[in-house]
């Protein structure tokens, strides 16, 4: 039986595999169960003892958060489910999500 990643990068800087899956269909538990399975393979059949584990980025038409809250272990940082959109945000939207991350900056260095 053969298996296919869509997308596998190698950050340099983080000296890490990256692996993307991208599902045009609504988030199940057998896709976030599939990309660990790819996770896994990089990290024991092609990660040298040097790099760091390897991270997995799921992108999908419709993410489910309780799908990922109970298929992925609490503390587990390497795998990332993600809604993607099928067109860029305008200028506006961006400069207002840009906004929003200052505000929230500022107010984390108030406290």
């Amino acid at each position: 039986m053969n298996f296919f990643v869509d997308l596998v990068f190698y950050n340099r800087l983080l000296q890490s595999f990256v692996i993307i899956e991208i599902k045009t269909t609504k988030l199940t538990h057998q896709d976030i169960g599939q990309l660990q399975m790819y996770v896994n393979y990089y990290d024991r059949m092609e990660k040298l003892p040097h790099e760091n584990p390897t991270i997995g980025i799921l992108l999908c038409a419709n993410k489910n958060d309780a799908v990922v809250k109970f298929t992925l272990p609490e503390n587990q940082k390497q795998i990332i489910a993600s809604q993607y959109e099928l067109y860029l945000p305008t200028e506006e939207q961006l400069l207002e999500e840009v906004s929003k991350e200052l505000e929230s900056f500022e107010e984390k260095d108030k406290n």
